[in-house]
């Protein structure tokens, strides 16, 4: 069972939120919250896998609470639920250590991929914020010219451009004929060899040393 606390100012959204889950029988509603400080007193009494997190909130908003979130429940991931699809709040909130960006006008199919994504360990990022990442990241490749020169396998290279192109564990594993669990190990040795913190590090890796068009 997947334990899940919602935190958001508006009553209503939460409310919205419990009805596209109740049909899901893997997951289950332990906790609200209106507020960052609201969230953390939950979460300190009732553990959960996914915190569902808005940005604009009183108190402590999203950003505050996601890093405090990371820092002192590691294994809890955040998925970001907002309306703000703009470049600045999604770097922020990479930085603060979300696992995850969807926009809240999203359908009950895509909320359901998303937290099942983020319990596989992995990242979910919805197309709009993924365009706007690659947005930021063409920008900068464009006004920077310092490559980061790291040695990579001929099979690193493959894993890096296939995640930089958005597939999932699965998807590289089929389409290179290798095992999850090989593609998993390849993923996890690019973050430490490349010396990123997550799969947006990797894509920004992969456009900034053209392994991505």
């Amino acid at each position: 069972m997947i334990k899940i606390i919602i935190a958001d100012d508006h009553q209503m959204f939460i409310d919205g939120i419990k009805s596209l889950l109740k049909t899901n029988k893997n997951m289950s509603i332990v906790g609200e919250a209106n507020n960052g400080v609201q969230l953390l007193e939950v979460l300190s009494k009732t553990p959960a896998d996914i915190i569902l997190m808005d940005v604009n909130m009183p108190e402590m908003d999203g950003i505050e609470a996601t890093k405090q979130v990371c820092q002192k429940y590691p294994n809890t991931k955040v998925l970001m639920l907002t309306m703000f699809n703009t470049r600045d709040y999604i770097e922020k909130l990479l930085r603060a250590g979300a696992h995850g960006y969807i926009l809240k006008n999203t359908g009950k199919e895509e909320l359901h991929e998303a937290i099942e994504t983020l319990i596989k360990g992995e990242s979910y990022f919805s197309k709009e914020v993924t365009e706007r990442i690659m947005e930021g990241l063409q920008k900068k490749k464009s006004t920077e010219n310092n490559p980061m020169t790291v040695e990579l396998t001929e099979r690193e290279k493959d894993v890096l451009k296939l995640i930089a192109q958005e597939l999932t564990t699965q998807e590289i594993a089929d389409k290179l004929y290798i095992s999850f669990h090989t593609v998993e190990t390849h993923r996890k040795n690019l973050i430490s060899k490349l010396g990123v913190r997550n799969i947006a590090g990797l894509v920004k890796y992969a456009v900034m040393n053209g392994f991505v068009e």
